[in-house]
């Protein structure tokens, strides 16, 4: 014997495989986040926050033709943890 549903769920119950938002829409609201500043205010949030956060820069290495472009971590990009100490130690 099968097993039943639970809850209050009577009928068919979505899988949640399809999405009900059309792709076009999904990817303007992802452009317009990504060119936001509130994506700059989360990754500040995020890095003050001691997480591991990655930037995209232009690729130094201008023979690396195929990679325009490299995901590096916000400290090697030169951003600094804000509130953080940065005297010198030993000096």
């Amino acid at each position: 014997m099968a097993k039943r549903k639970g809850g209050k769920s009577k009928g068919n119950v979505s899988a949640g495989i399809h999405s009900n938002v059309s792709g076009a829409i999904r990817r303007d609201m992802r452009n317009a986040y990504l060119s936001s500043g509130e994506r700059i205010i989360n990754q500040m949030k995020a890095l003050r926050q001691g997480k591991r956060v990655m930037v995209t820069i232009p690729n130094p290495n201008t023979n690396e033709t195929n990679k325009p472009f490299i995901r590096v971590p916000a400290q090697q990009a030169g951003w600094k943890v804000p509130g953080a100490s940065y005297a010198k130690q030993g000096a």
